[in-house]
Formats: C-alpha cells, structure tokens, sequence
C-alpha cells in the first residue's frame, strides 16, 4: 500500500525564522517562496495577537497543502499539474505555458510565478528526496523543530504521532480540497 504522506506543523514551536523558506530556496536552487510565513490572519510577520497582557505571535508556515483534490491540477490547462498517488501535487515545468491559471485557482495562494522562465512554481514536498527515502529539506532545516513529515495513514509516523497526541486543523476545509498540511494551534497561556 501507498503512503500518504503529509505534514504537521506545530505553531505552538514555530518561531517564524523562516529557516523553512531558505532551506526551500536552497534545495530547489529557486528564487521562488515556495514556503511562506506569516503572523495568523495577516500577511505581516509581527502583529501580535491576542489582548494585554496575553499578547502572542502565532506564524503560520504556509506551503503547497498538497490537497487530496487539487484545483490547480483541475485548472491547468497545460496538465502540468498532477496529483501523485502517495500525495505530492507535482508540477512539470517543461509543459507548464506560463498561462497563470493555477495561481488563480489555488485557495492558499502559494503557487508563485517565475518571471524570468514565464513557468509557475511550487512546493513538490521534496518529491525527490522522500523518494530516497528522506524527509523534506523544510523539515530537517526546521530551527524549532516544528515541522513533522510522514505517512498520514502510519500510526507510527512524526507526523501521525504528533496529531494523534494534539489537536490540529487544516486550513479553509470548507472549500473541499483536503489538504494533507495539518496545524498544531499553540496551547492556551496558563490561567485562562
């Protein structure tokens, strides 16, 4: 049987640093975002949230939610987007035409466009290292170690002992894509 492989991501550890997005950069040798952090709710990094004096940042690290039923797959013109069997949704650049279609369609906005080679670009979660049976360089390179991988329906994986121990949510359920990228939300402050 195949794997399904997906991520949990911890916000009560994730310190906005980033180390995610340059270690995207790095492996991918990309000038694209295929990572993207922001404060919840905002597209800032350093709004604070909650009342005083329980203020807090809570980041949200938003990659590729490789979703069970993709829209960008669904809109490319092209086909150049393709949901993998194990999860991943992959995008071959030699049939990408640069239409931009995908950007449009995908709910989390985290397909990005190169200027430079007029193709679109995203998060393939690392497809060729967890082919090798490695874990993506976002999760090695995760400074707060707030970034768990692994096969969804294994019991024993990172990620599944991380949502089988917390609570967790995925982003924008509602719109039917079922993305395989789960969030911790951080635990409430003591006295409340």
């Amino acid at each position: 049987m195949k794997p399904r492989w997906g991520l949990v991501i911890d916000q009560e550890r994730c310190i906005g640093c980033e180390a995610c997005t340059v270690a995207c950069r790095i492996e991918n040798r990309t000038q694209g975002r295929y990572i993207r952090v922001r404060t919840e709710g905002s597209d800032r990094k350093d709004v604070p949230g909650g009342q005083f004096p329980d203020l807090r940042l809570v980041y949200l690290p938003l990659p590729c939610q490789h979703c069970q039923a993709p829209p960008c797959a669904e809109a490319c013109p092209s086909g150049a987007l393709v949901k993998r069997d194990d999860g991943p949704v992959m995008l071959d650049p030699d049939r990408c035409d640069g239409c931009q279609v995908c950007l449009a369609a995908c709910p989390y906005g985290v397909i990005v466009f190169n200027e430079e080679s007029n193709r679109a670009e995203k998060c393939d979660l690392c497809a060729h290292r967890i082919d090798r049976g490695l874990e993506p360089f976002c999760v090695i390179c995760c400074e707060g170690q707030a970034m768990h991988f692994g096969d969804l329906d294994d019991p024993e994986s990172g990620a599944s002992r991380v949502l089988a121990a917390r609570e967790a949510y995925r982003l924008d359920i509602e719109a039917g894509t079922g993305p395989s990228v789960y969030y911790c939300p951080p635990k409430a402050p003591r006295g409340l």
